[in-house]
């Protein structure tokens, strides 16, 4: 049975309030599910209070679930149905590009300029201190230098002298001095009546200068100390004079600081009230709590000075600002980089009238040029809009008619064009997509055609793969292991292990100019010859002995040098060098390839007997032998490249291999490569190689391979990668 007609349905559909997704069908069962609990509740309300009360719970959580649904749902349809249009999308774009940007520039321009607002009105209050610590310090130094003359001259200290050499002005009636003369226990002070003195720490060993908190209250304190003797008063031995000028940082001294600046409260932390003889009675009053800065405890606001400035226009907004205050504690010497706390509250007029006070009218000049600027930026706002909303409808009616082209297209229909009416970047793929309908066709014939190929390829490969030995004999005496892997579908490299009797395997590596499948072509040639000539075909030389007069003289010096090479006509097949292979594998590819066509190779027959291995090289890497100790030698001797020249001959020798002592043939797609460092290199390979030598030969592969890899990084394989070893046993 539907609940819905079909009708209503497919007005939905078209109107796009169907529900697509399973946010929204989930959303239209809660919000259903609620509203049948609601009308259950509702009817029951009388009938049944608690029934009711006990849906009450459920209808609020499926309420508020099913307004969660139908907000992402609602969302997800508005953002659809907004975005769809790339007109709609550009705007959203300049927006979070354009508009967003601006704002957050703005908030953090507002933010650093309260920040710097804050700090400025900090360091007003900060250089108001020091430059009072400052004061305070130069008149203490003269006090102390006036009573140490008096000393010089009477012998002793004087309490008068004190009074004195302090000055009474009115700023002097907050301050209190304490003079120690030698190791005088107490003592002599001179301040405000009623107020005890203070002691003489025993950090106090030179000038001072500083806040200090000294029994829960702070002050202002300047210290001085001169030598032990009135006579030598640059003398430094011992401490004998300490003058000391205490001011208390009150509230009375906090609102000279103030002026106009603003308001300044000062937070301490609540203590009982000190004992009242310590306390002038004209200092006690029993409405005002007593201040004390104590570490560790939460501080209250203890007392503030000052007003905040009236605000010279809108925009002039109150500044609210910490500022910790470094403390001295008085009794131990610990300097707290926050051990009072003070908060001053102003506006940017009256920080920008500290700030410019020096220059007069010209500030009123910089306040014209910001407003100037501020306008200019405004009118180039403006019109940076007017230009983005003419570029957008040029866009979105190009891409309108690509829309509608794609629809043709959509339908086979390659005849459709776009009327290009532009000459811009628009236009150009107008006039691409234009073009692109006439060669889709081609493309496709192509793309066929391409596909054949690698089919072609692909069987080639295949084809070329089972070229390489697959079971490879083993000596007794030697192990080898072969390993090729193409850069592209298939390798111009070549490798092969030939058995020429029970005793003896010959060791072929070599490599094909180019690359593809003519290099290929021309490895399954060099492949097919090879393993013709190691067998016995004595008609092949016989046919060369007189046309080659080159091999017939390369035949009688090996024959000479105990190589085992003799003469054509007294060549056996078990007697083929090398040397003798070389030759004709020369001769034939010079005659049955292109001039520009030729191969590197290298011809080695390990004899398991004599564990000797006679060699020739045709312009191929010289191998290298690894001893068995580490040590390595490349096996140079050879000629030039094969194929590219006739008439050759190709030296050959021999050497002794050593239980332990491992082979390394290769081509230069293992040595060649290349990244920021340079090319892989043979130093590399060989360091590799000698660090490995005693694990299997598979296991050598694997590892010189993988350090390849890692060398080229993500670039493309530039060459055909062969690695060929051999290790006696």
């Amino acid at each position: 049975m539907r609940l819905i007609s079909l009708e209503l349905e497919s007005k939905l559909h078209e109107k796009g309030l169907w529900p697509q997704s399973r946010v929204a069908w989930a959303a239209v069962y809660v919000l259903a599910l609620d509203l049948v609990l609601f009308a259950v509740q509702w009817l029951t309300r009388r009938a049944s209070p608690s029934m009711s009360a006990s849906l009450g719970g459920w209808v609020t959580f499926l309420s508020v679930l099913a307004i969660v649904l139908l907000a992402i749902a609602g969302f997800r349809w508005l953002r659809a149905q907004l975005l769809w249009r790339l007109r709609n999308r550009l705007i959203v774009t300049y927006v979070f590009i354009g508009v967003i940007p601006v704002f957050l520039l703005v908030m953090i321009s507002l933010i650093t300029l309260y920040l710097l607002a804050g700090q400025f009105a900090s360091f007003v209050v900060t250089s108001d201190i020091a430059t009072h610590l400052r004061s305070m310090e130069a008149a203490n130094r003269a006090i102390a230098h006036h009573m140490a003359a008096h000393i010089s001259g009477s012998g002793k200290l004087d309490a008068d002298a004190l009074g004195h050499a302090r000055p009474h002005r009115p700023e002097w009636s907050r301050r209190q001095v304490c003079v120690w003369y030698r190791n005088q226990p107490k003592p002599d002070c001179v301040g405000p009546e009623g107020v005890a003195g203070f002691d003489s720490p025993s950090f106090i060993t030179g000038d001072f200068r500083d806040i200090v908190r000294d029994h829960g209250k702070l002050y202002l304190r300047t210290a001085t100390v001169l030598a032990a003797e009135p006579e030598s008063l640059s003398s430094s031995s011992s401490l004998s004079l300490r003058v000391i000028l205490s001011e208390p940082l009150d509230k009375d001294f906090v609102e000279k600081i103030a002026g106009d600046l603003g308001l300044i409260a000062v937070y301490g932390t609540q203590s009982p009230s000190p004992n009242a003889s310590s306390i002038a009675p004209a200092q006690q009053n029993a409405s005002k709590p007593y201040l004390a800065f104590e570490s560790g405890k939460q501080r209250e606001q203890t007392f503030s000075a000052g007003t905040v400035p009236p605000a010279s226009s809108t925009l002039d907004r109150e500044i609210t600002f910490p500022i910790p205050l470094q403390v001295v504690d008085w009794s131990t010497g610990e300097r707290q980089r926050a051990g009072a706390l003070a908060e001053v509250e102003t506006r940017p007029s009256v920080l920008y009238e500290r700030l410019f006070a020096a220059l007069g009218d010209y500030a009123r000049g910089v306040e014209y040029i910001l407003l100037s600027i501020a306008i200019v930026f405004a009118i180039i706002e403006l019109l940076a809009l007017f230009v983005g909303t003419k570029l957008t409808r040029s866009i979105t009616s190009a891409v309108d008619q690509l829309y509608e082209a794609t629809k043709h297209i959509n339908r086979a229909d390659f005849s459709h064009r776009i009327a290009v009416q532009s000459n811009d970047q628009l236009a150009t793929l107008a006039n691409s997509f234009n073009s692109m309908t006439t060669s889709i066709e081609k493309l496709v014939q192509e793309q066929k055609e391409k596909q054949r190929l690698e089919g072609e390829l692909a069987i080639a490969q295949e084809v070329q793969a089972q070229l390489y030995p697959k079971l490879i004999t083993q000596l007794e005496n030697l192990e080898v292991h072969g390993f090729c892997r193409p850069a592209r579908t298939v390798s111009g490299d070549y490798y092969d292990f030939l058995a020429l009797n029970s005793d003896k395997l010959m060791l072929a590596v070599g490599d094909i100019s180019g690359k593809g499948i003519s290099a290929a072509l021309l490895m399954a040639t060099i492949h097919s010859a090879v393993r013709a000539y190691s067998i016995e075909d004595r008609s092949v030389l016989r046919d060369l002995k007189l046309r080659e007069p080159a091999l017939r003289e390369t035949a009688a010096v090996g024959a000479a040098g105990g190589s085992g090479l003799m003469l054509a006509s007294e060549l056996k097949w078990t007697e083929a060098s090398p040397a003798a292979l070389l030759t004709l594998l020369n001769h034939q590819l010079y005659e049955s390839t292109p001039d520009a066509k030729y191969a590197t190779l290298f011809l080695g027959i390990y004899d398991g007997e004599t564990r000797r291995l006679t060699y020739s090289n045709g312009g191929h890497l010289p191998p290298i032998l690894m001893s068995e100790d580490g040590s390595s030698q490349l096996l140079s001797c050879g000629g030039t490249v094969v194929g590219l020249f006739d008439n050759l001959s190709f030296p050959e020798a021999t050497v002794q291999l050593r239980p332990g002592d491992v082979l390394v043939a290769y081509s230069d797609g293992l040595t060649e490569p290349e990244n920021d460092y340079g090319e892989f290199g043979e130093e590399r390979l060989i360091r590799l190689v000698r660090e490995n030598r005693h694990l299997p030969l598979e296991r050598i592969t694997e590892i010189v391979t993988v350090a390849v890899d890692d060398w080229i990084g993500d670039n493309e394989q530039p060459d055909d990668v062969t690695l060929v070893l051999a290790r006696a046993r």
